[in-house]
């Protein structure tokens, strides 16, 4: 298959190492592009909850796809996140065409993009990591509970749906800090005379430019491999937000859609969401 010549990939919360991730989809569209430069923008092992009792094959092939992509030559930076700060011991490491950052500015097409994970400017981070820990393991399980609908779903007939999209979208405070969290990301990068502001953590993909009185900003966001399935791409002069969902749409034409998604067999997602409550309990009485 011929591959898709790629500039620039930036890729953000991917979270291997979860239930919720999309690692097969993410695999075949891997094997679609060939990059010239790779923006790993944080979040691509997920640390925090990563657990012996699941690493599948798919996500492993993640992994050395990125490694050949190394062994290549091709440019890879691996920008650290919250879910993988362990990582952060090992910045300033180089190997090769690999490093590990906190940040990267890159020049694109003659302009600077300033590219960074973004979970610095969440409170929650900063002050109550036990929160921030104990509701990415809530999501984990909303997103368990999300595939088990889907999986009903499909059996009806009827598409899938996103349930922690629906709750981020009516709940004002969830709109509201994601409106902060893009307009910070803008005024720091405005005043810093940026032209492109990268961030992911959010889950939020976005490209759109941001104004204030000192200026303007092309604000980007990866999105996710959990939600969305998306990243961003820079070729010929222009940023495109890639869409796998809609990707695999337009080859597949109706095709069912589920189909291409990794759906847990039905006795083992509800022993795993039996499994994380019981742990979740546990640690609640110690």
């Amino acid at each position: 298959m011929k591959k898709r010549p790629v500039e620039l990939l930036v890729l953000s919360d991917v979270h291997l190492g979860t239930y919720g991730c999309h690692a097969k989809e993410l695999v075949k569209y891997l094997k679609s592009i060939k990059p010239k430069e790779v923006v790993l923008n944080g979040d691509i092992i997920d640390i925090w909850q990563f657990s012996k009792r699941y690493w599948p094959k798919s996500h492993m092939k993640v992994v050395k796809i990125i490694m050949q992509w190394v062994a290549e030559g091709i440019q890879v930076h691996y920008v650290v996140g919250n879910h993988d700060e362990m990582l952060r011991k090992f910045l300033g490491f180089k190997l090769g065409s690999f490093s590990v950052v906190n940040k990267v500015l890159l020049e694109v097409n003659g302009q600077k993009a300033w590219m960074f994970h973004g979970d610095v400017f969440d409170l929650t981070m900063q002050h109550s990591k036990w929160i921030a820990k104990l509701g990415a393991t809530g999501y984990d399980m909303l997103i368990l509970l999300n595939s088990a609908i889907n999986y009903c779903s499909k059996k009806m007939g009827k598409g899938p749906v996103s349930m922690s999209k629906k709750i981020k979208n009516s709940v004002k405070s969830a709109v509201k800090f994601i409106n902060d969290f893009e307009q910070i990301a803008a005024d720091i990068a405005i005043e810093n005379k940026y032209d492109y502001v990268v961030c992911g953590h959010i889950h939020q993909p976005e490209m759109r430019v941001i104004s204030t009185p000192k200026g303007s900003v092309m604000y980007l966001n990866s999105g996710d491999w959990i939600e969305n399935l998306t990243s961003l791409e820079f070729n010929g002069g222009e940023w495109k937000l890639y869409h796998y969902i809609e990707d695999v749409l337009v080859i597949n034409n109706d095709e069912n859609l589920m189909e291409h998604m990794e759906i847990l067999d039905k006795n083992q997602l509800f022993q795993n969401l039996i499994e994380e409550f019981k742990i979740l309990a546990a640690g609640q009485h110690k």
